[in-house]
């Protein structure tokens, strides 16, 4: 049977108090008053309060124990991680324009939660503003306005081409705020994204004229290193950890950073097949989370400027800049950066900016002076600030005012002894070997404690020592804020602005004492390896920084075959990962952080010949009619919205929020555990019309199924619906009424489906029409 833990003892203040009151008549007959005013009265309630503040210390030591027991099994508990983000920065010193450097490690923050920089960058005081071309169908009127327009100018400009290959377009401003993702490849007229690099207004300001401002920017730009920061949309199409590889998204394509190439002086030849020219100055693949490319400018002035003799109705049309409305913002234009990819494929953007950087929230802790070294085996210190973020700490040991660094280690098993010994199975007068680490330390970065060795396996720090630890340390799910809360910095220089125009992902809190119970039996068993099936459920159960809702582990499935079923794929396991909290589990927004956080937890932990495809499931649309008749004197509506939330959970692919994921589910043998059937809906298991029915009936209420109706997003209603590799059921629609099932064509609605524009013969922009 299992072992309970229970308090010591549970009394509370009061029932201390009335406890002692009660004792009175029995002990002291006389004392009769025993109201507050009365000083014993007082006693006994100093005397209570304290022995409650005694009790809760004593229920504690249970707690201290258990979590000795896991230190003891060596079962670590997971600690926390830290929050990722990315920030841009704004280079608004006054003054004459310069560029501000700044190093890594530069503190931001967000209120009282600090973050700081990962790597390095050059501040460019200019500003950008990025757009896109959307392709619009405008009314008749318009269109033959524009193509009488443009009629003469394509017949001597450009190659002659009839009037309905143009194709029209709206300049439109991509969303600075990451509020609405963008797929270069089928939103887009040319499948770019145009970066407006821009003027500050005080500069245009304080030149004499726009051209001296622009020459003196340009001077000021070339050979510089501009960083553009990019975040990727969401994307299910899922990570696959190849063999001994990273993990990478699948179908990634390249994106091509692209500047103009100008021909002498900025004029364009007076031939009727002018176009603009492109030379691509960096490169780089779809990221799969938001990351920051570094762009080299030219290092010449006249290649980061503009065409000189465009005519007003060629701007904008082919593969010139977008056509910009705004004649303020035009004016500020100093060059354009074309992002364009390298193949027809989807590539959804979420934000793009400039002057940005990768931001991780951590603290650093310098110089911490840690209790001396008692030359004793098996010494312990602990730090200041818990939780450590783990590979950060650096240790110094002093002994006689000679400084030395200690290194980590993973098992001071395996550490060497202080005392260097010959091997007695090698061979007389062999040196004593030298590459085994001694001076070494473990750290348990959840509690946030130093361990040493015991003098046969690693080095005690020795009596008198001195130690000093450096290192960072974060706060867990409090760095998880929203975009926009980074907003100040105490090292930045004067002038420097900075926000983060997304918010941070991946911050969690160390796992507590009783998570890590729940996973003991599991911990012995993997060892934190993944090699069988129970392995990857367990590990990926623990990913930290993301609810995992629901794990199915298929061994021997590559998702991209076909037939696809286990076993086809040896060397190959499919994680199917589900999150617990999502509004609408069929769409995602913003970089997939989920299925990025699943795919680097288990990266360094799976075996290097297995290939592992990180996926969310395929979900399958489908839409429900019921018709029933309801026992009298139940209320129909009460009965209509029962009948839809069983029907609900019946076709949930999320277990309920009951049932621990962390037991054994029910093997094909009919071993233990939690039943399949309880952790969502099964893989591979057709959704059958008359099963459905079955679910209604059960409901309290309802007389008599009259017949359910279930389909897919077309066609005829179906008996049954198949299942496939990872498809599961999604309920699109119900409807649920009293009498015959209502008809599925009145509850569904199907459109048109959605193609990828093609690129096109001649880009018109078109001016939007505004009531003045």
């Amino acid at each position: 049977m299992p072992l309970t833990l229970p308090n010591i003892d549970d009394r509370k203040y009061q029932q201390l108090l009335d406890e002692a009151l009660s004792r009175i008549p029995v002990h002291n007959p006389e004392w009769t008053n025993f109201n507050k005013a009365d000083p014993g009265v007082t006693l006994l309630e100093l005397f209570s309060f304290l022995t409650e503040s005694l009790l809760y210390r004593a229920n504690q030591i249970p707690e201290r124990n258990r979590l000795k027991f896991l230190q003891l099994l060596g079962v670590p508990l997971q600690p926390a991680s830290s929050a990722k983000g990315l920030v841009a920065f704004r280079n608004e010193r006054g003054g004459p324009p310069q560029t501000l450097t700044l190093t890594d490690g530069v503190e931001v923050r967000a209120g009282n939660v600090p973050f700081r920089t990962e790597r390095g960058l050059d501040v460019l005081p200019v500003q950008a503003a990025v757009f896109y071309k959307r392709s619009v169908a405008p009314e008749k009127r318009v269109k033959e306005y524009y193509q009488e327009l443009y009629a003469s100018f394509t017949a001597t400009t450009l190659p002659p081409a009839p009037p309905g290959e143009l194709q029209f377009y709206e300049t439109t401003p991509f969303s600075p705020r990451g509020t609405e993702p963008l797929d270069l490849n089928t939103q887009t007229l040319d499948r770019a994204l145009w970066v407006a690099l821009l003027l500050r207004p005080a500069d245009l300001k304080s030149s004499p004229t726009r051209k001296d401002a622009l020459k003196q920017i340009r001077e000021l730009l070339k050979g510089q290193v501009l960083t553009v920061g990019l975040a990727p949309a969401g994307d299910t199409g899922g990570r696959e950890l190849v063999p001994n590889g990273q993990a990478r998204p699948e179908g990634s394509a390249v994106l091509q950073f692209q500047i103009p190439r100008l021909p002498p002086g900025g004029m364009l030849p007076d031939t009727a097949d002018r176009n603009a020219s492109w030379r691509t100055l960096a490169t780089a693949e779809v990221p799969a989370e938001p990351v920051v490319v570094d762009v080299p400018l030219p290092s010449s002035e006249d290649e980061l400027g503009q065409w000189s003799n465009l005519d007003p109705l060629e701007a904008g049309t082919r593969d010139f800049p977008p056509s910009l409305d705004d004649e303020e913002l035009d004016n500020r234009v100093i060059t354009w950066l074309r992002i364009t990819s390298s193949a027809p494929v989807s590539v959804k953007l979420l934000w793009a900016g400039i002057n940005a950087a990768p931001v991780t929230q951590r603290e650093h802790v310098t110089g911490e002076l840690l209790p001396q070294g008692t030359g004793e085996p098996d010494q312990v210190v602990k730090l200041a600030r818990a939780p450590v973020l783990p590979g950060t700490v650096r240790l110094t040991v002093t002994v006689k005012d000679t400084s030395e660094p200690w290194s980590q280690i993973d098992d001071l098993m395996s550490a060497g002894p202080e005392v260097a010994v010959p091997d007695p199975r090698l061979p007389p007068k062999t040196p004593a070997s030298t590459n085994t680490r001694v001076k070494v330390f473990r750290l348990d970065a959840e509690a946030g404690e130093l361990r040493f060795g015991d003098g046969a396996h690693g080095a005690r720090p020795p009596l008198g020592a001195t130690l000093r630890a450096e290192y960072d340390h974060g706060v867990g799910s409090a760095g998880n804020v929203g975009s926009g809360m980074v907003t100040s910095g105490p090292a930045l220089p004067p002038g420097i602005q900075v926000e983060n125009p997304l918010p941070t992902w991946g911050g969690a809190d160390a796992e507590d004492v009783k998570q890590g119970e729940r996973s003991i039996a599991r911990y012995l068993q993997h060892r934190d390896r993944l090699v069988t099936a129970q392995d990857f459920e367990a590990l990926t159960l623990r990913t930290p920084g993301v609810a995992v809702g629901r794990v199915e582990v298929l061994p021997a499935f590559h998702p991209a075959l076909s037939p696809n079923e286990p076993g086809d794929a040896p060397g190959a396991v499919t994680v199917m990962a589900i999150p617990r909290f999502e509004p609408d589990p069929a769409q995602t927004q913003g970089a997939d952080a989920f299925l990025d956080a699943v795919a680097c937890w288990l990266a360094p932990r799976r075996l290097v010949t297995t290939e592992i495809f990180v996926r969310r499931p395929q979900y399958k649309p489908l839409w429900v009619t019921v018709g029933l008749e309801v026992v009298a004197g139940m209320s129909q509506a009460v009965v209509r919205e029962a009948v839809k939330a069983a029907l609900t959970a019946f076709l949930s692919p999320l277990p309920p929020k009951d049932v621990d994921l962390l037991e054994p589910t029910v093997s094909l043998a009919g071993a233990p555990g939690t039943p399949r059937r309880q952790r969502g809906w099964p893989l591979r298991k057709a959704v059958v019309s008359l099963e459905l029915a079955a679910v209604a009936g059960r409901v309290e209420g309802v007389a008599l199924v009259r017949g359910v109706g279930l389909g897919l997003a077309t066609g005829a209603a179906q008996d049954q619906v198949p299942m496939t590799a990872l498809q599961l059921p999604r309920l699109a629609g119900i409807s649920v009424a009293v009498g015959d099932p209502p008809s599925l064509d009145e509850l569904r609605g199907t459109g048109p489906v959605a193609t990828g524009a093609q690129r096109p013969f001649v880009s018109v922009p078109v001016v939007p029409e505004e009531c003045r």
